[in-house]
């Protein structure tokens, strides 16, 4: 079973997340009921995986909902900023220094911004370079996030067969037992009609 399952020469997406093994032939997994609880433990280890990284992309994929409008404000008020004269009178703007609190200011034609870049580190950019990081941060999100709807889709449909593969072992499995019964019922049954009466 080990060799079939997931490997390390295994075809994977392109994110490298290895695609689920297909059972069409039980057969070509377990040659006997022994070998069935190991086959069904390995598929539902392998399932656990998959959950395991699907919780993970969906944790990411939340963090890049909340973080790309962020990237678009901040590159919409750039650009704002760069189509102001130098002689233009200052603006009077409210910032939103927290989710409840506000400071008003006027705000001078300018030609660099502060940009706040994580981990409380503030560079200054000149406005050309800040809308240029700006549009490669939000570039480099937006295919991020599509490529966690790619990722969790992929999961999913990995989850979806391994279930399946789960469900046709289980059941080859059933099916033997009655096999089994049925022939050592059968044996059963010839002794006893052999047997001469009295």
């Amino acid at each position: 079973m080990s060799s079939k399952a997931i490997g390390k020469d295994a075809p994977t997406n392109p994110r490298g997340i290895p695609y689920a093994p297909f059972v069409d032939k039980v057969e070509d997994y377990v040659s006997s009921r022994a070998e069935v609880d190991g086959t069904m433990k390995s598929f539902q280890e392998m399932i656990s995986k998959y959950q395991f990284m699907e919780v993970n992309t969906q944790r990411r994929k939340a963090g890049l909902d909340d973080k790309i409008p962020d990237i678009q404000k901040t590159l919409e008020t750039v650009r704002f900023l760069k189509t102001r004269k130098p002689d233009s009178d200052p603006i009077e703007a409210t910032f939103e220094l927290n989710d409840t609190l506000y400071a008003k200011a006027l705000v001078p034609p300018t030609n660099e911004v502060y940009l706040w870049l994580g981990a409380n580190v503030m560079l200054s950019y000149p406005i050309d370079e800040a809308e240029t990081l700006l549009e490669g941060k939000l570039s480099g999100a937006q295919q991020t996030l599509a490529n966690c709807d790619e990722d969790l889709d992929f999961l999913r449909e990995q989850i979806t067969t391994l279930e399946v593969a789960t469900a046709r072992v289980y059941n080859w499995d059933v099916t033997m037992k009655r096999k089994e019964k049925a022939e050592s019922g059968e044996e059963v049954d010839l002794k006893t009609k052999s047997l001469p009466n009295g």
